[in-house]
């Protein structure tokens, strides 16, 4: 065993795993099972990851990235026909691909490279990895475990369903986010903006509104909603309703904490240079505020798809994510139910990054955007 040595305790926990998969029978209890080949072929690939992690951080990571990833690729193909038969040595070699790409991903964090292009791609492939990895153990338990498919419907499901059913996935994301979501978040976004700046204008409105907006602000959406609706109708305008009330306040909290957050000096430094209300608001205070406003801005951009989701359970067109969740759930269609979850998370990822993304252009200035 000396020649595979390894350096790391994740792949001292992987030979470990390896070990006690080859004393602890079949893979799977079917008949006919995986074949010699298939299982030969998982082990010289997490023998390969584990003799390959004693070389330099680079040539480490990516060995071990094919080593675990061939090796889990085997074991899922070869579970196809088996579903529900898997043995205890099935999840110990699935354990020790995991620690394998565990170690492949700290490999990763670790380097430095020195171009620019090349940090980025590590700053991709990292969570990619690890996102990745989520949906192989979530496929692999499912399949593997035999969980019943009203329970819990395996990765690999839900994307034939997401492909299968594209023309409704796009005709619910045109309902709920195409109108209701931005049409309320730009609405309710700008007008706690205005409603910030006014309130630090006058401090009449500033001591007599934010102790009202904390309030409104925990009022609960399914409270909310049935109201809207009611007032609205049932198409997307009272969804947007909803959408503007739970963006409107965290906007407006955040605005007026970020326009105290200037210091005294360079107020007084303005006076000195006989700058009126607008022109420090311009200059100093609204960009000290910035980090607070896009913070705002980061989280609305999650609460409006959440609030436009939860209004349609409570009256809708026959169209719209939260109305296809509520029918199918009633169907017990599970893998459309994780479908349109599926496409909520990935629309919401986007909009947060794009907001992301736009407060790194803006704010390039600030020591967080700098530093990172």
């Amino acid at each position: 065993m000396s020649s595979v040595t390894p350096r790391s305790w994740q792949a001292v926990a992987a030979l470990a795993l390896l070990a006690g998969a080859l004393f602890s029978g079949p893979l799977v209890t079917a008949t006919p099972g995986y074949g010699i080949a298939t299982v030969a072929l998982i082990f010289i690939l997490l023998l390969f990851a584990i003799q390959m992690d004693r070389f330099p951080p680079a040539i480490a990571a990516t060995c071990l990235f094919i080593g675990a990833h061939g090796a889990v690729w085997a074991l899922l193909h070869g579970l196809a026909g088996n579903e529900g038969t898997a043995r205890i040595s099935f999840f110990l070699l699935l354990a020790a691909a995991w620690v394998l790409a565990w170690r492949c991903v700290a490999l990763l964090s670790s380097l430095r490279p020195a171009g620019k292009w090349a940090r980025t791609a590590l700053r991709l492939i990292i969570p990619a990895i690890f996102g990745a990895w989520i949906l192989i153990l979530w496929e692999a338990i499912t399949r593997g475990a035999g969980i019943p498919f009203i329970l819990l419907p395996p990765p690999s499901a839900i994307g034939a369903r997401i492909a299968n059913s594209l023309p409704i996935l796009a005709a619910d994301v045109r309902q709920t986010i195409f109108k209701a979501v931005i049409f309320g978040y730009v609405v309710g976004s700008g007008a706690g903006f205005l409603t910030a700046i006014l309130a630090d204008r006058v401090p009449f409105f500033r001591r007599g509104l934010l102790p009202i907006g904390n309030m409104v602000s925990a009022l609960p959406i399914i409270g909310v909603a049935p109201i809207m609706v009611m007032w609205f109708g049932f198409d997307w305008q009272s969804k947007a309703a909803v959408v503007i009330i739970m963006t409107f306040f965290p906007m407006l909290v955040n605005t007026v904490a970020g326009l105290a957050a200037s210091g005294h000096m360079e107020r007084d430094l303005m006076r000195t240079y006989a700058s009126g209300y607008w022109q420090t608001l311009f200059k100093l205070r609204l960009p000290a505020a910035a980090p607070f406003i896009f913070n705002a801005l980061k989280i609305n951009s999650t609460l409006a798809l959440i609030g436009a989701i939860v209004a349609e359970f409570f009256g809708t067109p026959v169209v719209g994510m939260g109305f296809r969740i509520s029918t199918e759930v009633g169907r017990m269609n599970i893998d459309m139910v994780w479908a349109e979850i599926a496409v909520a998370a990935l629309a919401g990822s986007v909009f947060y990054g794009v907001v992301a993304l736009f407060e790194r252009a803006v704010t390039f200035w600030h020591p967080s955007v700098r530093g990172g």
